[in-house]
């Protein structure tokens, strides 16, 4: 398994030792499996590697930390360090008095409870990355040739390209690892299965307007509660929630955010979807496809090392464009289409907004389900695998 992962070179490698030598402490956060550990020990193979999933290590960090610290003198990979919290208060001590960079290297898969405690602890001495399940340009060579409905359906979770797992028996398998841990690690839901009822509805409202009443009253369950399990889920790395995009443009203009999954697989085995042949059929399939464009766009940020400046837009009438990326307080809009063959009707958002944004404009872009690349007069056209050039080429115009 090792062997397997190690052969794939994770693009936030580069910016996860650049942080090294800056930051005496690196924290990677992201979904539970998207592969930080394999990461981390690939990245820096000499450090000892704790895992706080261990119960006798976790016990042994909780009775005794300083001892349990004072083990590894040049530093450690500290992994699921959400579980002993306090441990960070003490790593404060030592960071501060050895002075050195690059020591400590922490992972975690809850967002919400990690960074809360760096942000208590070691506010100033660790640099915080996200590394979210392979990229399209990670595996390339792996997808190729799979076809659209193929590569959402299966999705980017390393363990299911290292294992050759079938993608339906992985997310099952996930969706009971995250339930039954980190769900009650974070709240204490009473009724776990109305809350599984609750992932299969957001699944199904993918791409949608967050509509936190219209949930609440199709599960039945309150609107206090509902806002309480969407944070768990936005905490974890299940649900990416989208911004609006809005100035004062003289529009009546959607302010709410979009739901997506950061893993189309995940979002399709709770639609039932247990086969790609199926997707073609499925009446969220553009929404899906749009889901999976949006996330490779985040990756290419957050491998980076960058906050993602990526938005939607939509007024009151209708007018939509899938993905705005911001620069400078000029934009690049981006319309996504699952369809092959290139219609009038990917154009019409685009051009609405150009009209609205006017010198703000800095480029536009359709990703659809095609292959064949091109440009139609300022619009390019990119391949569903080729986002990340889609991004670049819409930059390099105006720079």
């Amino acid at each position: 398994m090792w062997y397997g992962l190690f052969m794939i070179t994770r693009i936030l490698e580069a910016k996860l030792r650049e942080s090294a030598r800056h930051y005496p402490v690196v924290s990677v956060t992201g979904p539970r499996q998207s592969g930080k550990t394999t990461l981390c020990r690939k990245v820096f193979p000499k450090k000892s590697y704790l895992s706080f999933e261990i119960p006798d290590i976790r016990e042994l960090a909780m009775q005794d930390p300083r001892g349990f610290l004072g083990r590894y003198p040049e530093g450690a990979i500290l992994d699921e360090v959400q579980r002993v919290p306090e441990i960070l208060s003490y790593l404060q001590g030592i960071v501060d008095e050895r002075n050195k960079n690059g020591l400590y290297i922490l992972s975690g898969s809850q967002n919400l409870l990690l960074l809360r405690s760096i942000r208590q602890s070691l506010a100033g001495r660790t640099a915080v990355l996200k590394l979210l399940p392979f990229s399209v340009e990670e595996i390339r060579s792996l997808i190729q040739k799979r076809t659209a409905d193929d590569i959402v359906h299966t999705g980017f979770f390393p363990r299911i390209f290292d294992q050759k797992i079938d993608p339906s028996d992985a997310m099952r398998d996930y969706v009971a690892t995250y339930v039954e841990r980190d769900v009650r690690q974070v709240i204490n839901v009473k009724n776990l299965s109305s809350f599984q009822k609750f992932l299969k509805l957001c699944a199904g409202r993918i791409g949608q307007i967050l509509n936190l009443s219209s949930i609440s009253n199709d599960l039945g369950v309150s609107h206090t509660t509902i806002k309480e399990w969407m944070s768990v889920l936005e905490a974890s790395y299940v649900v990416f929630l989208l911004p609006a995009y809005y100035r004062n443009w003289k529009k009546r203009i959607i302010k709410a955010p979009k739901m997506y999954f950061y893993d189309t697989g995940l979002a399709a085995y709770l639609l039932g979807i247990e086969k790609s042949s199926q997707m073609s059929r499925d009446p969220l399939r553009g929404a899906l496809f749009e889901n999976f464009v949006v996330i490779e766009f985040l990756k290419y940020f957050w491998s980076q090392g960058r906050e993602a400046p990526l938005y939607f837009f939509r007024d009151n009438h209708g007018s939509e464009v899938d993905l705005i990326i911001e620069k400078a307080r000029r934009i690049m809009s981006v319309e996504i289409k699952a369809g092959q063959t290139i219609h009038e009707e990917f154009f019409k958002g685009l051009d609405f907004l150009k009209r609205l944004a006017g010198k703000d404009m800095l480029g536009r872009a359709v990703v659809y389900g095609g292959k064949n690349e091109f440009n139609r007069e300022d619009v390019s056209i990119h391949s569903y695998l080729n986002v990340l050039d889609c991004y670049q080429r819409i930059q390099s115009l105006n720079e």
